[in-house]
């Protein structure tokens, strides 16, 4: 764990909080999360964090009835108002 911008303390590194949020809330059978922000330094967004803009790929039975907007609100609200405040861009490949 290693100090940062998302309140100062030890924290955990985004990627394991996402993960532990999304694998709480889906209890999916496929999660990968990639950071992408390398690709996007010096351009709009970039705060120079190293975590702006992230890919989630999930699969999960929680997802099956929901339409894709569904699906996009449900992985927002498990991730929460302070991990989604932190992000500029989060890209999602969600299926059941």
């Amino acid at each position: 764990m290693a100090q940062d911008r998302r309140g100062g303390a030890e924290k955990m590194a985004l990627d394991q909080e996402m993960k532990a949020a999304l694998r709480g809330a889906f209890s999916p059978t496929r999660l990968e999360i990639r950071n992408d922000s390398a690709q996007h330094a010096g351009h709009s967004g970039d705060d120079g964090s190293g975590e702006s803009h992230w890919h989630v790929t999930i699969r999960a039975d929680a997802f099956a009835g929901m339409g894709r907007v569904q699906r996009h609100r449900a992985v927002h609200a498990a991730l929460g108002p302070r991990i989604m405040s932190t992000l500029h861009a989060l890209a999602l490949d969600i299926d059941v």
